[in-house]
């Protein structure tokens, strides 16, 4: 499956932001789907999963009450729904798929996209 993020851009602190990721390819309900992150000088973190129904998600502590996942099967889409946003939350995202949710927590997807850069100002 091929991953294309979008949506990133600077904000200040306390704004939201949606970021999305289409993908093409393998069937797309097959695949859980997440986000991941990487600030300078930082390991690649998870962000939010959802499995491939859209039944469950989890989060990263940093995120939870903040940040929303999304998925729409009938569209490949997932989404990324930001809120109340800290310069702390300032990194590159990344879309990730793996076949199980695990992989995503994990931090070893199967595939991920380019990543878009979300910068938040104090």
């Amino acid at each position: 499956v091929q991953l294309q993020a979008s949506g990133g851009g600077l904000v200040q602190a306390g704004d939201s932001l949606r970021l999305s990721c289409g993908a093409s390819g393998r069937t797309f309900s097959s695949y859980a789907m997440g986000w991941l992150r990487q600030a300078p000088g930082k390991e690649r973190e998870l962000v939010a999963a959802i499995t491939r129904s859209g039944s469950s998600t989890y989060y990263a502590d940093s995120v939870k009450g903040r940040f929303t996942i999304s998925r729409d099967n009938a569209k490949n889409t997932v989404s990324l729904q930001m809120y109340s946003l800290k310069p702390e939350d300032t990194a590159v995202y990344y879309c990730a798929a793996a076949v199980d949710l695990h992989s995503i927590v994990v931090v070893t997807p199967d595939c991920w996209g380019q990543g878009t850069q979300v910068t938040v100002s104090s």
